[in-house]
């Protein structure tokens, strides 16, 4: 599949579209350094490590949400975002979301949205295009990617974005705000992808040792917000990558908001005879 999982969306300043899923983010504040315990004006105290570090186990005990994703890249001076909405099971690792494809650079034509299965080690893709019938899915096998799939499909997994955090170096209590209407908890902090995929679930143990090899550098700043229950409200990682097609590293963001916990989330992964078994074409 390496004939399609890296192409240029447009000529001149053109986005880099991964796994045939363009990529990008809205980048935060960077900056994101410190450590250490930090009492919040509510009177809850503790090491924001260790409070990071069970946000995963959190949303597990939350057992479901819906979720909206953004990613954003800059490149070539061109700005893409891909949008997702959709939900997430905790319990049983599996998702669905709906991506939403930015116009090509010239903005003269639309892309279907494509609908993404996530689960354990593997990211399903509907609507993909490149000759895939539209009544078949394409399934990539996340460990194989060298973002571990945190880029790839123009969405972060909300519960791969979550353990990543099991991987915090860094972290400081920034102070009280809210999400969404949602009071919360503000940190923000550097996690290592290296050390998260040694603490990670099974099924996001090989993508996030993938990706602490294939991406510019393993450590990944952070903003994140926790409601009072310790919930990931919103979460947004910088990550680096190398683009083959330019020198240097590319920025991407990646933005995850959680809401309505305990939604009924009805993921069927795809029967065998859907997937989708020829080959991808090169667009």
């Amino acid at each position: 599949m390496a004939e399609w999982r890296r192409r240029r969306a447009g000529r001149a300043g053109g986005a880099v579209v991964v796994a045939g899923v363009l990529t990008g983010v809205c980048f935060g504040t960077a900056g994101c350094s410190g450590s250490g315990a930090a009492a919040d004006g509510d009177g809850r105290g503790g090491d924001p490590v260790e409070i990071l570090y069970r946000a995963a186990d959190t949303l597990v005990d939350a057992r479901s949400s819906k979720a909206r994703t953004s990613m954003q890249m800059a490149t070539g001076g061109t700005r893409v975002t891909i949008r997702g909405e959709g939900v997430y099971d905790y319990r049983r690792q599996v998702g669905r979301l709906k991506v939403m494809l930015p116009q090509d650079p010239a903005g003269s034509s639309e892309h279907r949205p494509i609908t993404e299965l996530l689960a354990p080690g593997a990211l399903f893709m509907k609507n993909r295009g490149a000759g895939v019938p539209a009544d078949k899915w394409v399934r990539v096998d996340t460990a194989t990617l060298t973002d571990g799939n945190l880029v790839t499909g123009g969405a972060t997994d909300p519960f791969a974005a979550a353990e990543v955090l099991r991987g915090t170096r860094t972290a400081t209590y920034v102070g009280r705000t809210e999400v969404a209407g949602a009071a919360v908890r503000h940190y923000r902090g550097t996690a290592d992808l290296g050390r998260a995929a040694r603490d990670a679930s099974a099924g996001n143990r090989g993508p996030l040792a993938a990706a602490a090899k294939g991406f510019a550098t393993a450590r990944v700043p952070f903003d994140v917000y926790l409601d009072d229950e310790g919930r990931i409200r919103k979460v947004r990682h910088r990550f680096s990558f190398v683009n083959g097609q330019q020198e240097g590293a590319v920025a991407v963001a990646s933005t995850t908001l959680l809401y309505d916990f305990g939604v009924p989330a009805d993921v069927r992964l795809p029967a065998a005879g859907d997937i989708y078994a020829g080959r991808i074409a090169e667009e």
